[in-house]
């Protein structure tokens, strides 16, 4: 082989090579700083849901009532503002974390669930779904870490 050959596919490679890096490069950056897609689907949130309910919490709610829990506990969130409206490829910016008390979103879903006439024979039936539905979110990637005390 030629000299000249040889150094011509040397330099062709690591010019092939630094663009190759370049971009992958750049484009890690850009998607380190873009909020990750979340999806949410009630199908699978009340499948999930219910894998993780106790025995006896599954036996007392049907799953039409659940279904109508998950949506308000939705509304719910969509009422504070913690379910933005454009997250597609938006830079992650938030500056204040967005605390959200179990205690007051278990209390809502009582209220709830009394206004649509959702027969609750416990409150903890309420609670274990708002511990499990909590846990979806967070499995999906929509929440972050529980807050320190």
């Amino acid at each position: 082989m030629n000299l000249t050959v040889a150094l011509f596919t040397l330099v062709s490679a690591v010019v092939v090579f630094a663009i190759a890096a370049g971009v992958v490069g750049r484009e890690a950056h850009r998607l380190a700083a873009v909020a990750p897609r979340v999806v949410y689907e009630l199908d699978l949130a009340v499948d999930y849901v219910i894998e993780r309910l106790p025995a006896e919490t599954q036996a007392r709610l049907t799953i039409d009532e659940l279904q109508e829990m998950l949506r308000a506990h939705l509304n719910w969130m969509a009422e504070r503002n913690l379910l933005p409206a454009d997250v597609i490829d938006r830079p992650q910016d938030i500056e204040v974390p967005v605390i959200v008390d179990d205690m007051t979103f278990a209390a809502h879903l009582l209220a709830i669930a009394e206004s649509r006439n959702i027969e609750v024979l416990d409150d903890v039936d309420v609670v274990n779904v708002a511990d499990a539905h909590m846990a979806y979110l967070a499995a999906i990637g929509a929440v972050g870490p529980r807050a320190e005390d």
